[in-house]
């Protein structure tokens, strides 16, 4: 069979070929949003098979299986292991056009020298060679990263979490950077029913009790002032959709004492007062740190009940949404930190990819000067990160931002073998620079092609995760 990933893979012509060997192959990587465990790298823990590896948890293969007609047995039920990697060869052989197809043959090649696409006929020596290479030991949590040539990382932490697995990882000696993303979606979320039971938690991690909203963010704070101490530098908000409501006859204190007083439920307008309150804190107190505010929206989570109840959250039943008008509460909540001298270095993302230019024109209203894309617009997301996806979001970036000031691609994953999606959008980006250099839409300038590529794929990421 030939090999998918040869050198020209996803480079459709020489310069684009070029750019790539020349300018992005061998940049270290900088991941600033996944969701890679710190306990497993502080462990430094192995993986019994392929299956243990790259099956288990992985939300974005289950979905594929599922709609493969591929039983819930063999994805998170009590198949075998081995089954269960059988079927996935049986789902991906010939998805083409998922990510997921190229993802898979790069992770075999770049991890176990297989450069044959995964299939059917092929998967009993695949899961032979992988099994051997995992059981040697050479592919550990932490040899992954080293082999990926992997500099920095930030993981999705929790305002509770203790951050005691940082510290190992950090007290190891371990040569890449592992630091902690706050992600304080729990609290903000003060309509589910979880709420209540989460704020214990908080008060307990800040050892205060909370019963008004002074209280909540005295408690907020100190677990803000944990992760400062850990070198945290990034912020992390998912939410379906943006609020923003300060001209409300109501008060947040007035709703959180309903929330925690009350069975009644809450209305949208004491919601949004609450939500915004709490986001306003957040990023004036960003905006003191120097940390950047990273803020995802458009996506409806856990739409299949019967899924979220055998199974649980992340079990890949979450689809985009949108919101026929998110520019006016984003612009509003933005225009007031503006306006106080309190906006945070800011990172958009919308699961929907009608929204890219919107969000495009969106940042360059608050773009001051002060660094180079202070606002921006952040890398092709989720269902967005395969190739149109990245192509569309680079065509609409470049039209209303400058191209070298993007902070560039990645992995959004659990998964240790994922560093392989820089390595794709990598290619797709040489690829998108050399095809305008090829159709004479820019120059062949070698010294600003180099740096172009050089801040995208690295050092931008790299910058904004440096403490100055």
């Amino acid at each position: 069979m030939k090999n998918l990933v040869s050198d020209n893979f996803l480079l459709e012509n020489n310069t684009a070929l070029n750019l790539y060997n020349d300018y992005a192959k061998d940049l270290p990587i900088v991941d600033y949003h996944c969701h890679i465990d710190s306990k497993e790298i502080a462990e430094d823990i192995s993986f019994a098979n392929i299956t243990d590896l790259w099956l288990k948890g992985d939300h974005y293969k289950w979905r594929l299986m599922r709609a493969s007609g591929i039983e819930e047995k063999y994805i998170t039920g009590d198949a075998s292991d081995k089954e269960k990697f059988m079927m996935w060869a049986k789902a991906v052989e010939s998805a083409f056009g998922n990510p997921l197809y190229h993802w898979t043959t790069l992770e075999l090649a770049r991890y176990f020298d297989i450069y044959e696409p995964l299939t059917t006929h092929n998967a009993e020596i695949v899961w032979n060679k992988t099994n051997e290479i995992l059981n040697s030991g050479s592919l550990t949590a932490k040899r992954i990263m080293k082999m990926s040539n992997v500099e920095k990382i930030c993981t999705t932490d929790d305002p509770v979490d203790s951050l005691i697995y940082h510290e190992q990882i950090k007290g190891s000696g371990f040569e890449c950077d592992v630091l902690p993303a706050f992600r304080p979606d729990n609290i903000v979320d003060i309509e589910k029913e979880s709420y209540a039971t989460y704020l214990s938690k908080l008060e307990s991690a800040s050892g205060i009790t909370v019963r008004t909203m002074d209280d909540l963010k005295s408690a907020l704070l100190s677990r803000i002032d944990h992760f400062d101490k850990h070198g945290c530098l990034l912020s992390d908000h998912g939410m379906e959709y943006i609020v923003f409501n300060t001209n409300c006859k109501i008060s947040s204190d007035e709703v959180l004492s309903k929330r925690l007083s009350s069975e009644a439920a809450l209305t949208s307008e004491e919601i949004s007062v609450y939500k915004t309150e709490l986001m306003l804190f957040f990023a004036r107190e960003y905006a003191r740190r120097g940390w950047t505010m990273q803020i995802h929206f458009g996506c409806k989570r856990n739409v299949n009940s019967v899924m979220l109840n055998s199974i649980g959250i992340n079990c890949g039943c979450d689809t985009i949404t949108g919101q026929s008008d998110f520019v006016t509460p984003l612009a509003g909540f933005m225009d007031k930190l503006n306006s106080e001298g309190m906006l945070p270095r800011m990172i958009i993302y919308s699961l929907n990819p009608s929204d890219n230019t919107v969000i495009d024109t969106l940042c360059g209203c608050f773009n001051d000067g002060s660094v180079p894309g202070k606002i921006q617009h952040g890398a092709a997301w989720w269902f967005n990160d395969n190739l149109a996806g990245m192509e569309e979001q680079l065509i609409s970036l470049s039209a209303q931002s400058p191209l070298p000031c993007f902070v560039g691609m990645l992995t959004d994953s659990r998964c240790f073998l994922s560093y392989t999606r820089h390595e794709y959008f990598r290619r797709i980006f040489c690829n998108y620079l050399g095809t305008a250099i090829e159709r004479g839409r820019f120059p062949k300038d070698e010294r600003i092609i180099k740096d172009i590529i050089e801040r995208v794929c690295y050092k931008n990421s790299r910058d904004m995760l440096t403490k100055t």
